[in-house]
């Protein structure tokens, strides 16, 4: 029996037999790149880590240099009490690594709507993410001048959409060594210049309030800045208040861990 290549029924199966095609050959490419991609992106992560310490790394080269400046992967919990920890070279494919903990898909599930909920009360978000189980990791980097670095990722939202970063800080456990940001669609010109080094260079040397109402302040453009705190992005106000935001919410967290460990030390 001849088939009515013009009839409805035809179309309506070789519309399926496409669809079913075109899918299962999709999802063969995504598999079949899934491991190239996993190790782009912990490449990236490498090379973000390095470039809050000032090291200057690419993909050819970021496993090797990274393995060379971080010597340990920390995670701690919400309370700042130490999870696991490791020294191992770094796996993408090990989930137990707090290398592979992600920080952004943690904050888009459970805690950005926490921590708009609890306006800044850190009480508040803690009480909100008790039963979350999150974890948060920490990379201690040492320098050139055996120098001891404590390397923290950060991320919240800024005009657009998400930005993120990485701060490091001093073996004194407070004072900023460096600073790496990024975005997703914040303006060109104006809030997209949070990666730029000349807010990033605004950072290094400033100090963390651990006494104060805010460990950290980034002032709307022009304003007067201390030892706590650094100008905004003129014109990117709200960017720069997602990163005053994201800076102290995160940091928070780090600092009751800095300050269990001191206590320990003394």
């Amino acid at each position: 029996m001849a088939i009515d290549k013009n009839s409805t029924g035809y179309t309506f199966l070789f519309s399926i037999a496409m669809v079913v095609v075109v899918g299962t050959a999709l999802a063969f490419t995504a598999l079949s790149l899934k491991d190239r991609q996993d190790a782009n992106a912990a490449d990236k992560k490498m090379i973000d880590i390095l470039g809050a310490i000032g090291v200057d790394a690419d993909r050819s080269n970021a496993s090797d240099i990274f393995a060379e400046y971080v010597v340990e992967r920390i995670a701690i919990d919400l309370e700042g009490k130490q999870v696991s920890s490791t020294k191992s070279p770094v796996n993408p494919k090990d989930k137990t690594d707090p290398f592979s903990i992600d920080v952004k898909k943690d904050y888009r599930s459970s805690v950005k709507s926490a921590a708009k909920a609890a306006d800044g009360d850190d009480a508040a978000l803690m009480a909100a993410l008790a039963d979350e189980g999150l974890t948060f990791p920490l990379f201690q980097c040492v320098t050139d001048d055996d120098q001891n670095l404590f390397v923290i990722p950060i991320v919240g939202s800024g005009l657009w959409g998400p930005i993120w970063g990485y701060i490091a800080l001093e073996d004194d456990m407070t004072t900023i060594f460096g600073a790496k940001f990024d975005h997703k669609t914040e303006t060109p010109g104006l809030g997209a210049e949070i990666r730029e080094s000349f807010f990033t260079e605004k950072f290094k040397g400033k100090k963390l309030d651990v006494e104060g109402a805010a460990l950290f302040s980034v002032l709307k453009g022009g304003a007067a800045t201390d030892e706590y705190s650094v100008d905004g992005i003129t014109g990117g106000t709200i960017t720069s208040k997602g990163v005053d935001e994201m800076m102290n919410r995160t940091l928070k967290v780090y600092l009751r861990y800095f300050q269990s460990e001191t206590r320990a030390q003394r």
